[in-house]
């Protein structure tokens, strides 16, 4: 700035981000740490301040952002556990996260305005993925000769098959003499099973999360009888409440530890036909009971009789795994499928399935 002073917006901005980074510590550790000067703006002292000025000094995506780092990195809870400051914010996937991991602390009144947040977030999720799911069930098309020769009804496939022998070179094109078309009716759809056993571990919140939205759009579909499992060292079936992803993730006890063999043992109970049953572990895979052996051993099992077993390291749009790669091997090794997926990804693979 060749000494020059900033303008009462510029200053606004700069006290703004040293009320939330001049916190760090690595800054006295680096001697960079100095009193900082700059326009005429108020100093931003309380949390309910700070979130009302940055509302203004920064576009939305700045805005996000600075909020994450806030509950995240800076762990200041009362971002969302001050009822002043729930009343001001901005419902966000990251203020989500932080109201599961901090609705213990909460009172009554504090945890209905918390609700908000989970209801206006779940709510935008919902919107998406249900776009995906719709487009993953709209139906596997009939491949029986359709009476409507229409253009939507064009089977470009069997067509182009059955008229190869009218290739001209020279000309670099098909001839077409018969044309086929397709019924557009769906298919009868078998009952599948689709069995999601979630880990409520810390780590694992951004998967709980969309897991519950998840088994919300997979409920009702036809063809497809969904259940949600959430487990630490004990096991909680959420089934019943699967159709009301808000209230089942108010339900969610986050943290604790973990003991994903009994998850798996409890999850392979629920199975009615193993060859029409999806079994879907999402878990970072880090066993806290040493029960890895136990483990390894049911998803075998699982495997060896036609069920489709899914390791899930994430469940969410970023699809970013983390998990021990050790086990994962050996229980890829055993038959199951592991790594990650959308929950968009996740829906098409189950659509597939289903309307097989």
């Amino acid at each position: 700035m060749a000494g020059g002073q900033l303008s009462d917006a510029g200053g606004g901005r700069d006290a703004a981000l040293d009320w939330l980074y001049g916190r760090d510590e690595d800054l006295e550790r680096r001697g960079i740490r100095q009193t900082r000067h700059g326009g005429d703006g108020p100093s931003l002292v309380t949390t309910v301040d700070w979130l009302d000025g940055i509302t203004t000094l920064f576009p939305k995506e700045t805005v996000e952002r600075l909020q994450r780092d806030a509950v995240e990195r800076y762990q200041i809870h009362d971002v969302v556990t001050d009822p002043a400051v729930l009343a001001r914010i901005e419902p966000n996937p990251t203020l989500l996260k932080a109201v599961l991991r901090t609705k213990h602390l909460m009172n009554p009144d504090v945890l209905l305005l918390a609700r908000r947040i989970v209801e206006t977030v779940v709510r935008q999720l919902m919107e998406r993925l249900a776009t995906q799911v719709r487009h993953a069930f709209s139906g596997a098309r009939s491949r029986n000769a359709s009476r409507f020769k229409v253009a939507r009804n064009f089977d470009i496939r069997r067509t182009l098959r059955a008229n190869l022998s009218h290739y001209q070179p020279q000309e670099r094109k098909v001839y077409v003499e018969t044309a086929y078309f397709v019924a557009r009716t769906r298919r009868h759809l078998d009952q599948w099973q689709v069995i999601l056993l979630v880990d409520q571990s810390g780590s694992m919140t951004g998967s709980v999360i969309h897991s519950a939205v998840t088994a919300a759009c997979l409920w009702g579909l036809p063809g497809v009888k969904t259940h949600l499992v959430a487990f630490d060292t004990a096991v909680v079936d959420l089934t019943a409440d699967v159709d009301d992803p808000v209230e089942l993730l108010m339900k969610v006890q986050l943290g604790g530890g973990t003991d994903i063999a009994q998850a798996v043992a409890y999850g392979a109970g629920l199975i009615e036909q193993p060859r029409r049953a999806i079994l879907v572990l999402i878990s970072d895979l880090y066993e806290g009971t040493g029960g890895s052996e136990r483990l390894v051993r049911l998803v075998g099992d699982l495997a060896g009789q036609g069920t489709k077993v899914l390791c899930l390291a994430a469940l969410d749009e970023d699809a970013d795994p983390a998990f021990d790669r050790d086990l994962g091997q050996r229980l890829a090794d055993a038959g199951a499928a592991v790594g990650a997926m959308t929950p968009g990804e996740l829906a098409a693979f189950v659509a597939e399935q289903v309307g097989r």
